[in-house]
């Protein structure tokens, strides 16, 4: 089997690279208004830039991103390092967090139109462009009526020619059916990793012709060797909130009971010379055709190492069916 280094996002026709890179990290350090970290810890945003360049040499096409991420400092990252290459590239972004850049601080949530109006420009201009490729509302469990009404807001945006297309980042495929039902609604940003599966979100996203497009590929970084020891103060592993499910609430690090399911399928997420990080990016490729993982990165080597599994390609499917068995699903 030829691996397709390419993938479509949706029903958009726009093609991306197979695998994509999440810029969550390179914002640097920001917190709750009580103190939670919601960055991952200090970042050198020269090795970010470098990084940016390193993925876009290695064929890397989709970058995917969030006004809140460092409040503000991600996008502004993400588009120095695209400079005069942004149209060679795919840039998504997300709205519907508040912050204060003064203090890096997340400041509530809006899911009115309005402030998709307002959030969206700041966006274009943090990241020196004049268009979003894919828009994403980022508020997970958000309303769903009032995300009809930001659904139109978002193909009003299509017309204007400020976005191209919009999707919601949601693990509920009942919220993610409401913008799919939208002209240009063209994936899905949900959570899937090996330890994390979610067969109805695919089959949804089978059914509705949308890009699946996955967070948290690599399990807040335990699929990539991560979670022995301590996480450092300023990374939200340290005090992970509820919805970070995979680390030990009082900051020791990674769930015993992860690190025992990563290490029955490491030989076989192993194989073939792959890194660990390959693997899980390999069985994401292989669980369906649809998905583009976007692993997190903040200096050039994990570039390197994320944007090489697209050489190595996804899992058998032989390879797959005995991940499902270890795993006893």
């Amino acid at each position: 089997m030829t691996h397709e280094t390419q993938r479509t996002l949706g029903r958009t026709g726009i093609d991306v690279s197979a695998l994509g890179f999440g810029c969550w990290a390179i914002g640097g350090e920001w917190q709750a208004a009580d103190g939670q970290p919601l960055g991952w810890g200090a970042v050198d945003d020269e090795e970010s830039v470098r990084a940016v360049h390193r993925a876009l040499d290695l064929g890397v096409t989709f970058f995917d991103t969030a006004d809140c991420y460092g409040t503000g400092h991600s996008e502004r990252i993400l588009g120095r390092a695209l400079g005069r290459r942004r149209d060679d590239v795919v840039v998504a972004t997300k709205w519907g967090n508040l912050f204060d850049e003064r203090t890096r601080t997340a400041d509530g949530q809006d899911d009115t139109p309005a402030h998709a109006r307002r959030a969206l420009t700041d966006s274009l201009r943090r990241l020196g462009t004049d268009h979003i490729d894919l828009y994403q509302f980022h508020l997970s469990d958000g309303d769903p009526e009032r995300a009809a009404e930001l659904r139109e807001a978002c193909e009003e945006f299509v017309r204007e020619g400020v976005v191209r297309a919009y999707a919601w980042s949601t693990d509920d495929p009942d919220r993610a059916a409401v913008f799919a039902a939208g002209e240009h609604c063209a994936a899905v940003q949900h959570t899937l990793n090996v330890l994390q599966d979610a067969p109805d979100l695919l089959a949804r996203c089978e059914e509705w012709g949308l890009a699946s497009i996955n967070r948290s590929p690599l399990a807040m970084g335990l699929l990539a060797g991560k979670g022995r020891g301590r996480p450092a103060a300023g990374d939200i592993r340290s005090r992970p909130p509820a919805w970070l499910p995979g680390y030990d609430a009082d900051g020791s690090g990674a769930d015993e009971e992860w690190l025992a399911r990563i290490d029955a399928v490491r030989d076989i997420l192993t194989s073939d010379g792959r890194t660990l990080a390959q693997g899980a990016l390999a069985w994401l490729w292989a669980r369906s055709p649809r998905t583009i993982p976007i692993p997190g990165f903040r200096t050039v080597a994990q570039a390197e190492e994320n944007a090489g599994a697209m050489a190595k390609g996804p899992l058998t499917a032989g390879q797959l069916t005995e991940v499902e068995r270890l795993l006893g699903r």
